[in-house]
Parts: C-alpha cells; structure tokens; sequence
C-alpha cells in the first residue's frame, strides 16, 4: 500500500462520532423505556448492544434510526440528526428483527436486493447499470451470486439474513444497524455470520451496531460492547464489560447461565 492510498483509507474515517446519544429519555404510554442513555460511537467500529429482554435495546436502535423522537436528549448520526443523515447522500443499512417472506410470493433473490437501491434510483425510475452491479457485487460478497433467480421466500433463514445484508448494503451505508440477525439461525451458521460482518466492516470501512443476546460470539467479534438496561449501565471493550461484576446485576441469572455455558466450553465438559 501507497503512502496516498493509506492517506485516502485515513482520510475516510473522519473524527465525528458515527453515532452519539447525549442523555436520551424515551417513555411510551407512561412508562420509561430509556433513561438517561449516553454514548458515542467512533466511525469503523463494530459494535455490540446486549441486556435482557425488554431493556430497551430495539428501542435504541429506533431512535438512532430516526424512527422514535426521543422524549428528551440529543441524537447525532454523523453529525447530523437522524431524519436529516436519512434524506443525505449518505445511508444506513437496517436489517430488522425477524424479517419474513411469504414463500408463494413471486420475488426473485435478485429483484428484492435490488429494492435496496431505491433510494438511490428513484421511485418510477428503472434500473440502470451501475445499480445491477452494485447487486450483483453484494450477492458476490455474501456468497449468494448462486441464487440470483431463486424465490426470495424459499431461501433458508442463514441465506435470508445474507440476502437481507447485500440489500442494505445496494443502499453503499456508511452505519449497518442489525436487530437480533442470529435468531433462530443454528450456531454453526451463526460463526459464520459473525465473521462475514466483520470482513465487511474491514473492506468497506462500515460502523456495524448489533443487538443481540448471543454474548459469546459477540463479544468475539466486537471492538465495543454496550450494556443496556433501560438505563446505560456499562460501554467499553468486550473484556472490561464481561468483566465487570455489575453485568451479573443487569442479567441476574441469564449472565450466571452465560458463564456456567463458556466454562463448560472451555473444559470440554
């Protein structure tokens, strides 16, 4: 690698924070879902959003989304806020939780990846060539060029969050947000998707942001972890935040079966 081509590289990643929340409250009918949230993320990082059910987590992610005005606080994506970085140039990739297709219905894998340039071609406007490469280079990417004709409906849920990820990613985001990508997915398949998002977090320079329960596999591939519940209760690397004994306060027993789990791993037994 060149001297200008690192500069380029360096020059890409810029020192506005990808994602920052300054004291975000959110309540919905009378009760309070978030409190108090504060956090800032770094452009190329990959990170990972846990705490147990009904912390809030989804929530979050609406909320950086643009999709779910907080109460009170600021959010920024990029410097902008939510519904402004929404109508720029620029994109973030969503992949929601359980996304579903009806198996009878007509929609090729080619034809439901290429919706993720909608944005970028216009509606009523066709396709043109730039936009059918940019499919087929993410369907390369993510191991489906195979599947092209295939109904998007009788695809497996591994080659679904697969197809699902080259779809966002036809929208070329700066942010991939991921709600819940592994469940239902069997472990095997689960390591794998792990290691195809941090490969395309390192070629294309992506902030990735997962939520998810699995907290081993996470944790293995994360640069950061964000412990949430309801309220910000801990924000560093993997080691510091597993480390931590306030984690075992937020799980209670679900972190306790966590690490009976990895030991049992480590042991072999």
């Amino acid at each position: 690698m060149t001297i200008v081509e690192k500069e380029k590289i360096d020059a890409s990643i810029t020192d506005v924070p990808a994602v920052e929340l300054k004291s975000v409250w959110v309540f919905l009918q009378g009760n309070t879902i978030l409190e108090d949230i504060s956090f800032s993320i770094k452009e190329g990082r990959f990170v990972g959003i846990i705490g147990p059910n009904g912390a809030g987590k989804t929530t979050c992610l609406k909320v950086i989304l643009g999709l779910l005005k907080p109460d009170r606080g600021d959010v920024k994506v990029f410097g902008l806020p939510p519904e402004k970085f929404r109508k720029s140039p620029q994109a973030i990739g969503y992949i929601p939780q359980k996304t579903h297709f009806d198996s009878h219905f007509p929609l090729s894998v080619y034809d439901a990846v290429l919706m993720g340039r909608i944005h970028r071609i216009g509606l009523l406007k066709f396709p043109g060539q730039r936009d059918r490469e940019m499919v087929l280079q993410n369907l390369i990417r993510v191991g489906l060029d195979g599947y092209l004709q295939r109904q998007i409906g009788e695809l497996s849920g591994g080659e679904l969050q697969r197809a699902l990820i080259a779809r966002a990613l036809c929208n070329e985001p700066r942010l991939m947000i991921l709600d819940e990508p592994t469940t239902g997915v069997d472990i095997a398949y689960q390591e794998r998707f792990y290691q195809l998002l941090h490969d395309l977090k390192k070629e294309l320079k992506l902030t990735i942001m997962v939520v998810s329960h699995d907290l081993g596999l996470l944790s293995n591939y994360s640069d950061e972890l964000i412990c949430i519940n309801r309220s910000m209760h801990l924000h560093g690397s993997p080691s510091e935040v597993l480390s931590n004994r306030l984690l075992g306060q937020v799980y209670r027993c679900e972190f306790d079966l966590f690490l009976q789990t990895q030991r049992a791993k480590k042991t072999g037994e």
